[in-house]
């Protein structure tokens, strides 16, 4: 969008950050300021980068508060993140420019919108008078869509605080059921500890994969238990998928994929790491 010069930092398996490249990444560009996009729950693997290691590896190479600016980006999983026990706090106490989330994933808004919150030095520095509205416009593209603070509103005081604390620990009690149903039939699958994101080796049918709507990226397929995956969908899910796997390969003998690479040795059920 801005055509500005960046700089790909790798990850661990997890999906989270890799602090010590990122450090390595931040020496080599110390003439610049650095602009940081944290994640709380990465599209894939539903990985929540250390908010605190970033701020502490800027600090440690040199960056001073007026020459970081750190974005956090919460589209789905930061407003699960409250509810989750030992999730790390995302708080403006701490050295952050702003926070985002998503209306319509997790909160379930009938149409695509988000809350952007950030420090008021930053709105004043965008927004402008607007004479025929008679109001101050602080949006980039100049409009919004009103609907959307309307749905949000009557959804969060619909649920409220105990109806979203309920509906995110089932996500995350159903995420680890499937993790479980996958790894008794000997399915390669992944769950990191704060996400209700289970990452799985990718079924090797196109026909499964679309009747099923699979996210899918190289050898991985993702499952992200929202509140309307319900265990029995999950059973059926599982059970249509151990049903059929032996179809994809030759003679009807299943052979594991190795993933390892992908979710961890611990994870991958391949032979070699499910045996070793």
């Amino acid at each position: 969008m801005y055509r500005m010069q960046l700089e790909k930092v790798d990850t661990l398996i997890s999906g989270e950050i890799d602090c010590a490249d990122f450090r390595q990444r931040l020496l080599k560009n110390k003439d610049k300021p650095a602009i940081v996009n944290v994640n709380i729950g990465t599209t894939v693997k539903g990985a929540v980068d250390d908010l605190d290691m970033v701020v502490q590896t800027l600090e440690e190479t040199g960056f001073t508060k007026d020459r970081f600016y750190i974005h956090c980006d919460g589209a789905l999983f930061g407003l699960m993140m409250p509810f989750v026990k030992r999730a790390p706090k995302v708080s403006f106490k701490k050295p952050i420019g702003s926070v985002s989330v998503s209306g319509h994933k997790f909160v379930g808004c009938p149409m695509p919108c988000g809350v952007q919150i950030t420090r008021i030095e930053h709105i004043n520095a965008l927004s402008r008078d607007v004479e025929y509205l008679a109001s101050r416009d602080a949006t980039i593209m100049g409009s919004r869509n009103g609907h959307a603070p309307i749905f949000l509103w009557y959804t969060l005081n619909r649920k409220g605080y105990r109806g979203f604390q309920k509906e995110v620990q089932k996500c995350l009690r159903n995420a680890h059921y499937l993790k479980g149903r996958f790894r008794s039939a000997e399915i390669s699958a992944m769950l990191n500890e704060l996400s209700s994101t289970v990452v799985f080796e990718r079924p090797q049918d196109e026909t499964f994969v679309r009747r099923w709507q699979l996210a899918c990226q190289g050898n991985i397929a993702h499952v992200v238990v929202m509140p309307n995956v319900t265990i029995e969908k999950i059973d059926c899910f599982v059970d249509e998928l151990v049903e059929n796997r032996p179809k994809w390969f030759p003679d009807g003998k299943v052979v594991t994929p190795c993933i390892a690479n992908e979710v961890g040795d611990d994870n991958c059920a391949c032979f070699q790491h499910n045996h070793a």
